[in-house]
């Protein structure tokens, strides 16, 4: 299996080594700021739940 028809030059090296990183970056970001949110999100989805119900059962109550 060839990988390049031809070797890379250095600055071709660097500048794909940088867009890696900086993909890696960004995923690893997403997924930081992915898990620091999923508690106050739980508990709007709870909370949300929670308050259809209730007017759910206000309504079939009455």
């Amino acid at each position: 299996m060839v990988l390049w028809s031809y070797p890379p030059t250095a600055k071709q090296l660097t500048v794909t080594i940088g867009f890696c990183l900086t993909g890696a970056s960004f995923i690893a970001a997403g997924a930081y700021l992915s898990f620091v949110n999923i508690g106050p999100q739980q508990e709007r989805v709870k909370a949300r739940s929670q308050y259809v119900k209730d007017r759910l059962r206000k309504m079939l109550d009455d």
